[in-house]
């Protein structure tokens, strides 16, 4: 892979770190008994920011998940982003999915949007045009575009996005992460061949959503 694999997500160091201060303060300070919480804590923190290594599935035309859940939608929409016709597929995340988001497709960043908004459950369709949400528009080399789209979930309170127009992606690289549940939508063409249902648990890197034309 193209991206180092820590066990924990960078983005987890701060919380794990202030958590098991917390956990050891309680376990000194007042017994092993009442650390237990704590240490619940540092588990719980420790399980959403695991960030593992993942073999990249399929080939050149094959679009990879973009992150860990379940399908929650898989049908015709306008992109809001480019204006056009697309086949929408969007992933779930829960608070017990990893939350590292890949690249779906080989290709280069040609624009990326933020917009602001509002946290309601990540898992309704209102959250694609409601919720805080980060766009990439991704074009491969044989010219097809990809909307990749991270949405903030009820309790998602920070999207990170580590790249921006002019980035090229592979594949499964990683570029970015959201905090504590939420979705990513993908706009594909039309003309792709889906390979997944609604309500399918997928991986990210390692599931086919479909295969462009």
């Amino acid at each position: 892979m193209n991206y180092p694999h820590p066990i924990v997500a960078r983005e987890g160091w701060p919380f794990l770190g202030g958590a098991i201060v917390l956990a050891l303060l309680a376990t000194f300070g007042g017994g092993p008994l009442w650390s237990i919480p704590f240490w619940l804590v540092v588990l719980f923190i420790l399980q959403f920011f695991r960030d593992p290594a993942r073999a990249v599935a399929g080939g050149a035309k094959s679009i990879l998940s973009p992150a860990d859940g379940r399908i929650v939608v898989i049908e015709p929409a306008r992109d809001p982003w480019l204006d056009r016709e697309t086949l929408k597929i969007s992933v779930f995340m829960n608070v017990f999915n990893v939350h590292s988001n890949r690249s779906p497709v080989d290709g280069d960043v040609m624009r990326r949007w933020y917009r602001p908004g509002k946290f309601v459950n990540a898992s309704l369709d209102k959250a694609s045009t409601e919720n805080e949400r980060n766009a990439l528009h991704i074009r491969t080399a044989d010219g097809q575009d990809v909307t990749c789209v991270q949405v903030a979930g009820l309790i998602a309170r920070r999207i990170l996005c580590y790249v921006g127009t002019g980035a090229r992606l592979q594949r499964g690289q990683r570029y970015g992460f959201i905090r504590f549940g939420s979705r990513v939508d993908l706009y594909l063409p039309k003309e792709v061949a889906v390979k997944v249902g609604v309500g399918q648990k997928v991986h990210a890197t390692s599931t086919i959503l479909a295969e462009l034309p």
